[in-house]
């Protein structure tokens, strides 16, 4: 609060040396009272000069830089109204991860689940901006400095890419002749093929926090072009793309489905994959992948850390199978494998559940859509009734008739660790499948009495 106080002093129009005197002490009141920061205006002061006063948005933007760091009121107020054009390399800088990321996100695409980043709405802007950036490459006519200049702002926020295109090269209209010419020269030699797509190495070892990279080499929309090299990676893809993951040391989990990854190409990735110091999960589901493929990934699982390995849709038969099977009879930290959809046959099914007899790690195997038979379950009853490690198994859509319904409602009888056991389109009658059921379920009560805090986590997730 502030005291104002009033003088008034008698002047008289006859006396001039009395008027002098009146505002000379009037003067000299004010100054001793030091209410000068009070006024707009000082009239007795000649040199006096406005410009000495801050304006109101000064002192304003002053008042915020003072409490900047106070609170969170006027930073969400500043970023609730800044606006959404400023460039990117300031605001990278300059706005912390809030309001001004969320208005971002919203302005730029209609669905925003931000808890699939980590409840982080500036790493969801960042993370989809290079996502779009990468698959709107155009190898030869976008320049890499595009990718570039963004990963310099955006380095530290990337954990997650999923990249649902990749775009080939431009291809120059050609005559018949010369359309004749091109044929005969890829089916000669694939490496001169100029369709090559994004190289992953000017970025992957940039980015320093990644940990999960989604590959898929397609074409969206790509209408009346379509071309089946459109859908696959070149030998120049997948070795540039296997020395750029060597360079990623953060990456846990990779997946490259739907790229048309056959044999050479999979040992190729492998071979850079065999010391990688931080891979977890491992994805190659819905490609080609044969036995001389499944070898390597043997060997890969003899001298990696791989805890998950999805092997979906391939085609994998017995002799593939077996390599994995030797692998996995070492193996110590893979806790779920999944070959549905290959060709194993019972060659391959008895080698995995022989192999299962060593191993006390794997949790889950799916050997769903193999072709194996009740000769495949009676080897899995024999491990079961040894192995109280297995928790869930997938048998689906396999023949295995009143031999292996048998032996299976034998095996689960002794069982105790099978909490989930999937036997739909596998010729077993109704009411023995409704009593290996009845087991599982008993398997799955008795878990949840045992152990209630593992109960109450699965319920709140």
């Amino acid at each position: 609060m502030y005291e104002i106080k009033c003088y008034i002093f008698p002047l008289h129009q006859s006396s001039k040396s009395t008027h002098s005197r009146s505002v000379f002490t009037m003067a000299n009141l004010i100054q001793s009272e030091d209410c000068s920061n009070m006024r707009r205006f000082i009239a007795e002061y000649l040199d006096w000069s406005l410009a000495t006063v801050s304006s109101l948005s000064n002192l304003s933007l002053q008042c915020i830089v003072n409490n900047f760091e106070g609170g969170f009121y006027e930073k969400d107020f500043i970023q609730n109204r800044v606006s959404l054009s400023l460039p990117l390399h300031f605001a990278a800088n300059v706005f912390p991860d809030g309001v001004y990321w969320k208005r971002c996100c919203e302005q730029k695409w209609k669905v925003c689940d931000v808890s699939n980043y980590g409840e982080s709405w500036k790493r969801m802007f960042f993370e989809r901006q290079l996502e779009n950036i990468i698959e709107l490459f155009v190898p030869g006519i976008t320049e890499p400095k595009t990718v570039l200049d963004m990963v310099t702002l955006c380095k530290d926020h990337i954990k997650k890419l999923n990249i649902a295109q990749l775009l080939p090269p431009v291809k120059e209209p050609q005559t018949e002749d010369e359309e004749q010419a091109s044929e005969l020269t890829l089916a000669n030699d694939d490496d001169k093929s100029g369709m090559d797509h994004f190289d992953f190495r000017i970025l992957l070892d940039k980015l320093t926090n990644l940990e999960e990279l989604h590959l898929v080499y397609k074409v969206k929309s790509c209408g009346m072009n379509f071309e089946w090299s459109m859908f696959e990676m070149t030998n120049r893809d997948c070795e540039s793309l296997a020395k750029a993951l060597k360079s990623c040391k953060t990456l846990k989990l990779f997946r490259l489905h739907l790229s048309h990854l056959e044999d050479k190409k999979c040992r190729l990735l492998v071979k850079y994959l065999l010391d990688h110091p931080s891979l977890r999960t491992l994805d190659f589901s819905h490609n080609v992948i044969g036995d001389s493929g499944a070898r390597a990934i043997g060997k890969l699982l003899t001298k990696s850390k791989l805890e998950i390995l999805n092997l979906y849709d391939n085609n994998i038969g017995g002799p593939g199978a077996k390599a994995i099977a030797h692998a996995l009879s070492k193996n110590t930290t893979l806790v779920s494998l999944n070959l549905c959809l290959n060709r194993l046959k019972d060659e391959g099914g008895q080698a995995i559940c022989k192999a299962l007899l060593n191993n006390k790690t794997l949790l889950h195997l799916q050997l769903g859509a193999n072709g194996v038979t009740w000769l495949t379950v009676l080897s899995l009853s024999s491990m079961l009734a040894q192995n109280n490690t297995l928790k869930s198994i997938n048998l689906s859509c396999n023949t295995l008739g009143e031999v292996g319904g048998n032996a299976l409602e034998e095996a689960m009888s002794h069982n105790t660790s099978v909490t989930e056991c999937n036997i739909h389109l596998t010729d077993i009658e109704e009411r023995r499948v409704s009593v290996i059921n009845q087991m599982v379920w008993n398997n799955q009560f008795r878990k949840q009495e045992t152990n209630p805090r593992e109960k109450n986590t699965e319920n709140a997730n």
